[in-house]
């Protein structure tokens, strides 16, 4: 991954300075980069440093007599940054691309990584080759990550019939994982954007003439299309994620409106290639790529936007289990991101606006259910009640009204029914109890970090690939 500009600033830390005064400067700059900055080694250690830090606040907290007066001053800041971002209104999605508008269109490379994916592949490939979309103005390029099933073969067959697909075999042991194969055809792909979608997608027929208007701003650098989840309907699982995934689309909007941080979610994502370029591509030394280009692209001054209609589907996990690995790596991944950069969030680059709202949701969403742990348990041992419950409230609350507006918004172009109630009704409420997973998946992920070693590999979810659980969202 290439040096970014952000990466050559100095930045001025005033606590790295007054510890700088007691050693060599060089010796511990050398020291602190290759610690904290280098790998996996450094990545345990903030962890180990992060959960000791988060322990030792939730002590405090039960044992001064102005700790639950602190908690209710921080509610009170959080709750100020909540009512800004729910009260902002998004920006319209630009008019789709005419048929004239089409002959000036900049060309597009749609790339995904597949291991193994025989179940779904012929009907990815036949999904994205006929797009609504110039044939020569965007190419499909699939990488088959060292696939030990007929992925490679089913690729080649359809090669043949769709002048646009590009096939590329990587073989085993080739390095880098997911984002070492999109790194791997990068430089031979020659779209002016750059998408990436999963296995399992299945994209709307006219989704570019959607998304590629919202490159007209030249400060966008990324668009995240909204996911949905085909196989809603199957169990307790897949309908929790399917309103988990509006939930998400809620805040990104938000977030985006108030001038916070807009996300890339992986399935659905579409790069400048300038961004991309300047970038570096896509670190080869994170589980979760995405989350990791989203800060790089940040602090390389990149706006990210959001597309709410229409979205891509893909299919949810189906059992408790998958869910947990998938979480805990989404997990490990989002923190992954924090302590790798967290010593460039004071550069100007990344404005005032952006710095609330990351720092608002590293809190909401990483330490706070991180903090419960310890909070319970010293709750227990002292005979009190647990401190950050305010906080615990305000963050349920926000959730709570997340979850309504964004189903509200997703479905307000269906008429009001009897069954439309009843369907948003039961939605909110399957995902209230299913979102308690978070608790669980957060602290348990920070610990595991702190002690253990991830060695970095493909990781994949396995998709079932059966027609009848792909129903379009109603």
């Amino acid at each position: 991954m290439a040096n970014q500009p952000w990466q050559e600033e100095e930045n001025i830390d005033p606590i790295e300075t007054l510890l700088n005064e007691f050693s060599d400067p060089e010796e511990a700059e050398e020291e602190f980069r290759e610690d904290f900055f280098q790998g996996l080694g450094g990545r345990r250690k903030k962890s180990a440093f992060m959960l000791s830090l988060v322990w030792a606040i939730a002590f405090v907290l039960h044992t001064v007599s102005w700790g639950s007066t602190a908690v209710l001053g921080a509610t009170g800041l959080l709750l100020i940054q909540a009512i800004r971002l729910v009260s902002q209104k998004p920006d319209e999605s630009p008019t789709p691309l005419t048929d004239a508008q089409l002959n000036d269109a900049p060309t597009v490379s749609l790339v995904i990584s597949a291991k193994n994916e025989e179940a779904v592949i012929g009907r990815l490939v036949k999904n994205l080759c006929q797009l609504d979309y110039p044939v020569d103005k965007y190419d499909v390029w699939l990488i088959d990550d060292a696939s030990t099933d007929k992925t490679g073969q089913i690729l080649d067959e359809l090669a043949q019939e769709f002048s646009q697909l590009k096939v590329v075999h990587r073989p085993p042991n080739a390095g880098g994982g997911k984002s070492g194969a999109l790194n791997q055809v990068l430089s031979d792909t020659q779209g002016d954007i750059v998408a990436v979608f999963d296995a399992d997608a299945k994209a709307p027929k006219d989704l570019l003439r959607h998304v590629v208007p919202m490159f007209d701003d030249q400060k966008v650098g990324a668009i995240q299309v909204r996911k949905a989840i085909a196989n809603e309907s199957l169990n307790f699982w897949t309908k929790g994620q399917a309103t988990e995934m509006i939930l998400d689309g809620y805040f990104q909007q938000q977030r985006i409106a108030l001038g916070g941080i807009g996300e890339l979610r992986g399935n659905g994502q579409f790069v400048r290639r300038t961004a991309l370029d300047q970038c570096g591509g896509w670190n080869e030394e994170t589980i979760t790529d995405d989350l990791d280009l989203t800060i790089r692209l940040h602090l390389d001054d990149w706006k990210i936007g959001f597309l709410l209609e229409p979205a891509v589907q893909e299919e949810g996990v189906t059992k408790a289990m998958s869910l947990w690995h998938q979480r805990s790596r989404w997990a490990e991944g989002g923190y992954q991101r924090y302590l790798d950069y967290w010593r460039y969030f004071s550069n100007q680059r990344l404005g005032f606006g952006k710095k609330i709202d990351l720092f608002s949701f590293i809190l909401m969403q990483y330490l706070l259910p991180t903090a419960a742990v310890p909070d319970f348990v010293f709750a227990i041992a002292t005979g009190h009640f647990p401190v950050l419950f305010p906080m615990t409230a305000l963050a349920t609350l926000l959730t709570s009204w997340a979850m309504l507006e964004g189903t509200l918004r997703v479905y307000k172009k269906q008429p009001w029914t009897w069954q439309k109630l009843s369907k948003i009704t039961n939605s909110c409420l399957v995902t209230s109890v299913y979102m308690l997973h978070w608790l669980v998946i957060m602290p348990v992920t920070t610990a595991r970090m702190s002690v253990r070693r991830k060695r970095l590999k493909w990781v994949k979810t396995v998709h079932q690939g059966e027609e009848e659980t792909l129903a379009s969202q109603s």
